[in-house]
């Protein structure tokens, strides 16, 4: 039997299990990986309501990291919310630290789908521009991509970013052309992946899904383009799986 590869999630708990962690955990166990999970915050929401959001200690975080690596194989890491950009640097910099080849996607949760703002984007964006050349993947959504460089419209913003790594821009939430993605490579290279399913509802932690799916499909050893058209695949399956906010995995 051949083993599964280990991915790590490093994100926060949502008791809806729709988001974050045990979102997360559910997509690689579907996607036949084995989930670490390593907890940024204690959050108090449901589907529909946020209410707050605790942050867990950097140190407490660190010495989880260290444990993992200590007993298992990681070279691939999904990152959801964190409390801001210089403790995010300071995760990746650990991250490396353990595994210098290590891949990470990120994905850049500013806010949540019920709209409680977990940072400031725009705050130390010079940090941000550090962590950019240290991942191997960025996944915004158009709300969160028009928040990262209040100077740079979104064009610009993109080449920006693909400057320094990958860029998967998701489209859920664009006004034209809704679910239509967009593959941004550093070697200059665009692909859009386009929506295949048709009967998709909208699910709370649909982003989180597909950050990890990707992360999860990497990690399988399939290359950027085919892991991003398959971590797509798998996110509409489960946004297909039923009409309400909470999406089924499948095993």
């Amino acid at each position: 039997m051949k083993n599964r590869p280990n991915v790590i999630s490093i994100a926060g708990f949502d008791p809806s299990s729709g988001a974050g962690l045990t979102a997360d955990i559910k997509t690689f166990e579907a996607l036949k990986c084995y989930g670490l999970s390593i907890c940024t915050a204690n959050t108090v929401q449901n589907d529909t309501e946020f209410k707050a959001c605790y942050w867990n200690d950097i140190e407490v975080i660190k010495s989880q990291i260290s444990i993992l690596f200590s007993r298992f194989k990681i070279d691939f890491v999904k990152i959801g919310i964190i409390q801001n950009w210089s403790i995010l640097n300071e995760i990746i910099n650990f991250l490396l630290e353990q595994n210098r080849s290590i891949k990470i996607v990120l994905d850049p949760v500013l806010k949540s789908s019920s709209s409680f703002d977990f940072h400031n984007a725009s705050k130390n964006i010079e940090v941000f521009n550090q962590i950019l050349e240290k991942i191997h993947l960025l996944t915004p959504n158009f709300i969160e991509i028009e928040k990262l460089y209040n100077n740079k419209n979104i064009e610009e913003t993109i080449t920006y970013i693909t400057s320094k790594t990958n860029l998967f821009l998701k489209g859920g939430h664009r006004e034209d052309h809704i679910g239509v993605d967009q593959l941004c490579t550093m070697d200059g290279k665009q692909y859009v992946l386009n929506p295949k399913m048709k009967n998709i509802s909208e699910k709370h932690g649909s982003g989180c899904i597909l950050s990890s799916a990707i992360a999860a499909q990497l990690a399988l050893g399939f290359p950027l383009l085919k892991a991003c058209y398959r971590g797509k695949r798998y996110t509409e399956k489960v946004l297909s799986s039923n009409n309400s906010l909470l999406g089924y995995h499948r095993v």
